[in-house]
């Protein structure tokens, strides 16, 4: 073993264990390993930028674009409502409902992009026919996943190994290359879902439920402090409005015309400050507004409507290990947190010193009209849409023609990717049109047909996803030139030789193979699995000489494979809370999908790919 193969080796485990300890942002960490790797001479300094040249982030990007273009039009909110119309009530009609719309959809865009709009709907779907929240969220979660295991661009994991196999000399995957995987699985993951899922599921309330909040609606008050208040000169905490014992909830005070931007331990009250406050305890018994209005000489200007909402923390957020203090939440967002649910736990005290983690549940009160503005932070996930609560003004009509071109630019993308594919294995003479032109084209059509501004394009685009692919990229580069891929292949093929029959051996690689790439997926990214096995896989095969597809293959889907813990795929972590879920949940429902992955994709993947050709 040489020093190179013994250095990538340890950066390896090293990428490992800063995954998994989330020592930083998976971002940070993919690009300082890049940096590490170039430093350590492992990677040489003039092919850094060869890591750049990849197209699968290009693509990604691309598609986040197009995607960004379809959740703004209301395509999937669309269908999303009406479903919520349309679905009886029951729990197994409702699963095999929301699931073939989340799989269909999360086959062409961003799974998380398609959580985040359906769990709102799943979510009012759900208190309207009184089914707990609990039953349906994790299949949406796990039918976002199979379904994105259908189509190149199902996945960010896809394009990658895509992009992964032009760098290694081999053909690239068309379109539909994994459908006869993909297809398959998604029909049975959704029918073990929707046949086992009621019984395995929990029925289990969400944080709201869980403190016991039966009222969710809240009026918000709009109130001036004139000359007669009592109140004036003293501090805010020392007057009946500081009281939180008494259900009084400060959101925003106004002074002079502009929001007053401190905390309100600092707050002396003055002449003509303006208060917006809501009123509300879990369990009743607030302070009566007439009265604390009356006792206080304050004047009610106005009343607005406010709502008891959750708010879910994303990988992205800027508030991820932040606290409520520093991010300054109350003045920032417009909302009081009443309680934090992390892992199963409610945390209604010390709150503003509590750092936030990904798939923290805020329960806040907020106004019904903040929730746009909220949404449009991309600092959380909602489970209240916008427009959900606004039934005292008229649904705007919805604009037919963007979710028709949306769609539109998106099927022209696959047909011309796809189309032009099969004519140049008919007719090399015809130019294959690769994905990431098409979808940057498809883009770009988009921006010029005004669907998207460049800023909401920009916004669209998952910055950490992109960059954390470019550092990951350099990872196997490392592998590939050290050999460090080889002597790992090497070394699976001698233990496993010794235990298996020459002419099942292939076969049993593969199994183990896709179990391990399952079990790894599950603690660390998806993306860094992918990069980090394909190059030892096509090693592997190199050795037992087979063909390296079956086994290609097998990473690309075992890497999205990942249902049994909460923390393996981002969209379990933003149900996590919604859905009041334990560890546990996603353990016992996750390991039989696991299993049936497991046997699905090693029964088929050697049938659509030989290991030995004809």
């Amino acid at each position: 073993m040489s020093q190179e193969i013994v250095l990538t080796l340890l950066v390896v485990i090293l990428t490992l264990v800063a995954f998994v300890r989330e020592w930083s942002s998976p971002d940070v960490l993919a690009l300082s390993i890049l940096c590490l790797l170039v430093a350590l001479g492992l990677i040489d300094m003039a092919d850094m930028p060869l890591v750049f040249r990849n197209e699968a982030p290009l693509t990604i990007a691309s598609l986040f674009i197009i995607g960004g273009a379809l959740e703004k039009s209301g395509a999937v909110d669309q269908i999303g409502r009406l479903l919520q119309r349309r679905v009886t009530g029951g729990v197994r009609s409702s699963i095999l409902a929301f699931t073939i719309v989340a799989s269909f959809f999360s086959a062409w865009m961003n799974n998380t992009a398609i959580v985040a709009i359906l769990m709102p709907v799943v979510l009012g779907f759900a208190r309207s026919k009184d089914i707990p929240a609990s039953k349906l969220l994790i299949p949406l979660s796990y039918s976002s996943i199979l379904g994105g295991c259908c189509t190149l661009i199902g996945t960010s994991t896809n394009l990658l190994v895509n992009g992964s196999l032009k760098d290694l000399g081999l053909e690239p995957m068309s379109m539909f290359t994994l459908a006869p995987i993909g297809v398959p699985l998604a029909i049975a993951g959704i029918g073990y879902l929707t046949i086992f899922g009621p019984k395995l599921l929990p029925s289990r309330s969400s944080i709201t439920g869980s403190l016991e909040i039966d009222f969710r609606a809240v009026p918000l008050h709009h109130l001036l402090i004139g000359d007669g208040a009592s109140i004036i000169g003293e501090k805010l905490f020392d007057t009946p409005l500081g009281s939180r014992e008494a259900g009084i909830h400060v959101l925003e005070i106004r002074r002079r015309g502009a929001r007053l931007m401190v905390p309100l331990s600092e707050v002396i009250v003055e002449k003509n400050d303006r208060f917006l406050v809501a009123l509300h305890r879990r369990r009743g018994g607030a302070a009566r507004a007439e009265e604390l209005f009356a006792k206080i000489g304050a004047e009610e200007l106005s009343s607005i409507d406010g709502i008891v909402s959750e708010l879910v923390i994303p990988a992205e957020s800027s508030l991820a290990g932040r606290t409520l203090a520093a991010s300054d939440f109350r003045q920032r967002y417009n909302c009081v947190v009443l309680a934090v649910h992390r892992n199963g736990v409610n945390i209604t005290s010390r709150m503003a010193e509590l750092s936030l983690e990904r798939g923290d549940t805020l329960l806040v009160i907020t106004a019904v009209n903040n929730l746009s503005s909220l949404k449009l932070t991309r600092d959380f996930v909602l489970t209240d849409a916008p427009e959900e609560k606004q039934d005292s003004k008229p649904a705007a009509p919805v604009r037919k023609w963007p979710i028709i071109f949306s769609w539109s630019i998106l099927g022209a993308v696959v047909l011309i990717v796809s189309l032009t594919d099969i004519f140049s294995r008919i007719n090399p003479s015809v130019p294959s049109i690769p994905i990431h032109y098409a979808a940057m084209v498809g883009a770009l059509v988009l921006l010029w047909g005004g669907i998207l501004t460049p800023r909401e394009a920009y916004a669209s685009i998952d910055w950490q996803v992109l960059l954390m692919l470019y550092g990951l990229l350099g990872l196997g580069m490392a592998m590939q030139s050290t050999g460090t891929a080889e002597w790992l292949a090497k070394h699976l093929v001698e233990i496993t030789r010794s235990f298996v029959a020459p002419n099942l051996l292939p076969f049993v690689i593969l199994w183990l193979v896709f179990l391990f790439t399952s079990m790894l997926t599950e603690v660390l990214s998806n993306n860094a699995t992918a990069v980090m096995l394909v190059p030892i896989v096509v090693k592997l095969a190199s050795e037992i000489g087979v063909e390296p597809r079956p086994f290609i293959m097998a990473v690309t889907v075992a890497a999205s494979c990942a249902f049994t813990l909460p923390m393996g795929y981002q969209t379990h972590m933003m149900v996590y809370g919604p859905g009041g879920y334990k560890f546990s949940d996603y353990i016992r429902t996750g390991i039989p999908l696991n299993l049936l992955a497991w046997v699905i994709t090693c029964t088929i993947v050697p049938i659509i790919w030989p290991f030995n050709p004809a």
